[in-house]
């Protein structure tokens, strides 16, 4: 498809700094509080909910059961993603935005409100798994439209620094998490943490979501797509259009979403190992409530300098350094969890998950986005994503499985599986294209040319 000059010449001139900024904004508080979510339910299922809304009884079974209602969630993303992501390419970026927004934070509320086990029986877990599955449609359509809305806004050159932003809002929403069960855990006792204590995080959530839609509310709609909608180049089926023309591309981010079993083998599997009784390690839960929270004050630091460096040097070599780099170092940290060697633990979180792994995320919005055309990006993104999403949560209950408590060798196993599948990611990362100097309009297109590096390095310098 040839594209004529002064559309081409749009989407590499800066966009104003004042709209890219709301945009990368809008997709920082949209993160923080996806993954604020994330993390406190992630952190509830291992540690809390298994005697919550679960029978007393088998505690692996209560386990497992738990971290099962947590990957539920997971299992809604694909249909969200189906809805939410062609609403997004149909619509309009900042109109899914608000939607997916408003969604999930009553979503997330709602889990502080549910009765327990001891209250009303099965229905507890039942109650549990439909606000997840609520949870899961909704966040489906976020970080696919956040990003979206961050590269379509950002100056060619600074799209990986921009939209980096909407991943160190997961960081941010991970500490912003952390900060509210933390004091909970250490001065409330087991007792009354277990009983309502836990439920506070949760209703804290309606404050993240007033302050996010107040922002949303002044993000303009992003040119590229009103653009696309003069030209009535919108598809009546983004779905079918993505996997008819993007296909390939479509595998290769499902398989790069896999490196995300880094973040699971450290907050929802590793707290698991290092807390639960049967596996007798006896790490106090306060301690290890504090492991990603410092590895996620490092990645906070860090992912804007990740960002910038996917727009000096590329996406791909960022995105095969950070999953093998990361994925290796699984059998050490797991390691030092099962030596209760607590500063070891620290150590390798900070280097595993708060570093290496941060290479990769910080890099992996902007090049999902790049993948895709304008017309069937926030679908194409949203489908991969989720889908990834998916197999990746369902990981800590088939870890549990297959190292149930009392198993030996648990480092050796399970390390081994995170850093597998991380290869798998590196390998899809290696055969996918290169997009860092390619303009905007041309995103996604087969005969895409991507700008020479001189005239890229001067055109990125004329946007610092």
């Amino acid at each position: 498809m040839k594209i004529d000059a002064s559309r081409q010449r749009s989407s590499i001139e800066p966009r104003q700094s004042s709209t890219t900024r709301k945009a990368a904004a809008s997709g920082w508080i949209g993160s923080a509080l996806e993954y604020y979510d994330w993390f406190i339910y992630a952190q509830a299922a291992a540690l809390v909910f298994p005697g919550v809304f679960f029978p007393a009884g088998n505690p692996t079974v209560a386990l497992i059961a738990s971290l099962g209602t947590y990957a539920v969630g997971y299992v809604a993303r694909p249909i969200g993603a189906f809805v939410l992501g062609q609403w997004g390419d149909k619509h309009g970026r900042k109109n899914v935005l608000v939607l997916a927004m408003l969604m999930m934070g009553a979503s997330t509320f709602a889990v502080a409100l549910l009765p327990t086990y001891g209250q009303v029986g099965l229905l507890a877990p039942v109650l549990l798994v439909a606000v997840r599955l609520i949870q899961g449609f909704a966040v489906a359509g976020e970080l696919s439209g956040a990003s979206a809305m961050i590269v379509e806004h950002a100056p060619f050159g600074r799209r990986g620094f921009y939209a980096s932003f909407a991943l160190q809002g997961t960081q941010a929403g991970q500490i912003i998490a952390a900060a509210v069960f933390l004091p909970l855990s250490a001065m409330l006792s087991s007792e009354s943490f277990k009983s309502w204590g836990w439920r506070i995080p949760f209703l804290l959530s309606s404050l993240v979501v007033f302050a996010g839609y107040m922002i949303r509310r002044r993000v303009e709609e992003t040119p590229i797509f009103t653009e696309e909608k003069a030209h009535q180049e919108i598809p009546k089926m983004p779905i079918v259009r993505v996997l008819r023309e993007s296909g390939l591309n479509v595998v290769r981010a499902v398989c790069m979403t896999l490196v995300n079993v880094v973040g699971v083998t450290v907050a929802v599997f590793g707290a698991a190992y290092a807390t639960q009784p049967g596996y007798g390690v006896g790490m106090s839960t306060t301690v290890y409530l504090w492991i990603p929270v410092l590895a996620n004050v490092v990645a906070l630091a860090l992912i804007p300098l990740f960002g910038d460096l996917s727009d000096r040097f590329g996406r791909r070599p960022l995105m095969i350094f950070g999953s093998l780099s990361s994925g290796v170092l699984a059998y050490a940290y797991l390691y030092a969890v099962s030596q209760n060697n607590v500063l070891l633990t620290i150590v390798l979180s900070i280097l595993m998950w708060g570093t290496l792994y941060q290479v990769w995320n910080a890099t992996f919005a902007s090049y999902f986005q790049e993948l895709f055309p304008a017309r069937t990006r926030v679908t194409g993104f949203a489908i991969s994503q989720n889908i990834g999403l998916v197999i990746t949560a369902f990981l800590p209950s088939i870890f549990t499985a297959i190292a149930p408590p009392g198993s030996a060798n648990v480092p050796l196993i399970i390390g081994s599986i995170c850093f597998g599948i991380c290869i798998i990611g590196a390998v899809a990362a290696w055969s996918a294209r290169e997009t860092y100097r390619i303009p905007l309009n041309q995103l996604g297109t087969p005969d895409a040319t991507p700008v020479p590096r001189e005239e890229y390095r001067q055109l990125r310098a004329g946007t610092r």
